[in-house]
């Protein structure tokens, strides 16, 4: 299944590869990730509402998330993609001026709009464009290249978001410095070509049956008992780490706040530069190891391997992170969580090559969609058990049960048959 044939070299890095690269590098620039859980915290929520608040972006996310990719497929996939930036630019506005719970709610609900009309989309119309040219066989690497230019973009991003709250004193202008850059997205995916934009039609009894052969495609994928333990093996993690991922700001805020350093600033505004610096760095590892998932994956018989240590490595880490929150030494927890964040996007290109593998290529923006339904589905249910334990018996405690609780379940979606056929 898995073929290391071919060296990264085989592609062309042309004018389109360019413009997958600067369309993740803009989508990436999100000024208020590295503090958006400071944000809620300073707005007075508590770790069990934070986690409602995930929690609810991410059902939503799982509601629109197939009825989306059916129409990215069959109406246009930059059409579609419009419509997130859309959805995502609004969301910032209502963040801005959020003030109570329910309002920063409805803000998590029209971000998740964004998100389900953008998830699988994009990554069908790369995939459509080296199936076009002939090098499928390269999705690892393809992937993990514009993969890496979305993490430097994150990088860049930290620390702008830095300047911008030690200068403004405050999380929530960030949300408004961020339409910039989206709305620049949103021109240059406009301008992508029009063989990458899936079919169009004006008839309703042609869109009606194109509905219907897009479902059909995707239900026979779903069909495929590997296809479904693919899914379940990549998404696991995926939701673990979307679900785990902002909990390294509040990990930070203690370290900055008792770092005897920088003693003439105000307690935010150390947190400010440490969170920037740190997401920074953090950000420039992760787009090394995108671009390293490809040769790395390289040294597999087949991704199974890989895929399945990765998953209890990145797991362990917050298990021992967590230990170590809990016994006050947030250094060490700090490390383990940039572990988290590396194994994640090494992980996710060989992931999400490893699945398309075995999808239908005439519904690939919908079965991506229930990949990324399926990292939801997790994603929901670990953010609602972690606010909710961090809130019992504090934020360590809280990410050693769920981890455990992951861990557990990490062994039930191995990958068996291809790691015994390696072995055999």
């Amino acid at each position: 299944m898995h073929s290391n044939s071919k060296p990264a070299a085989d592609f062309e890095r042309n004018f389109q590869f360019y413009k997958f690269c600067a369309y993740g590098f803009l989508k990436n620039l999100r000024f208020y990730e590295p503090f958006l859980m400071l944000f809620f915290l300073e707005k007075g929520l508590t770790f069990l509402q934070i986690g409602t608040l995930y929690a609810a972006r991410e059902v939503s996310i799982n509601i629109v998330e197939i009825p989306s990719g059916v129409i990215a497929d069959s109406l246009g996939r930059k059409r579609s993609m419009a419509v997130s930036f859309m959805f995502y630019i609004l969301s910032f506005i209502v963040f801005f001026f959020a003030e109570s719970y329910w309002v920063l709610f409805a803000a998590m609900l029209v971000y998740a709009g964004g998100d389900a009309f953008r998830t699988g989309t994009h990554k069908a119309m790369i995939f459509e464009y080296l199936h076009m040219h002939g090098w499928g066989h390269l999705k690892t690497h393809y992937y993990g290249h514009t993969r890496a230019w979305s993490q430097a973009g994150a990088a860049l991003s930290a620390l702008i978001a830095a300047f911008l709250v030690f200068w403004r004193g405050s999380y929530a202008p960030v949300f408004l410095f961020t339409i910039i850059p989206y709305v620049l997205d949103l021109m240059l995916v406009l301008s992508y070509p029009p063989e990458l934009d899936g079919p169009r039609h004006t008839s309703d009894k042609t869109i009606a049956s194109e509905f219907v052969h897009v479902i059909r495609s995707l239900l026979k994928s779903l069909r495929n008992p590997d296809l479904i333990r693919a899914i379940a093996n990549q998404s696991l993690y995926s939701g673990y780490y979307k679900a785990f991922k902002d909990y390294l700001q509040p990990i930070l805020k203690s370290f900055a706040v008792g770092l005897p350093v920088l003693l003439a600033l105000e307690g935010d505004q150390r947190t400010a530069i440490i969170t920037g610096v740190v997401y920074a760095a953090l950000y420039l590892l992760t787009a090394f190891a995108s671009r390293s998932s490809g040769k790395l994956s390289q040294r597999y018989s087949t991704l199974a391997i890989p895929l399945n240590r990765m998953l209890v490595m990145g797991i362990v880490c917050g298990i021992i992170g967590g230990i170590a929150y809990w016994l006050g030494v947030p250094v060490v927890a700090i490390l383990l969580y940039i572990g988290i964040y590396v194994i994640e996007n090494l992980r996710k290109p060989m992931g999400i090559a490893y699945v398309t593998e075995l999808m239908d290529q005439s519904s690939m923006a919908s079965s991506l969609s229930v990949e990324s339904q399926a990292e939801t589905l997790f994603a929901v249910i670990i953010a609602l058990l972690l606010g909710l334990f961090s809130n019992m018996w504090g934020l360590g405690m809280g990410m050693l049960v769920v981890s455990g609780i992951c861990l557990v379940l990490a062994f039930f979606l191995y990958l068996p048959v291809l790691e015994r056929k390696r072995t055999g």
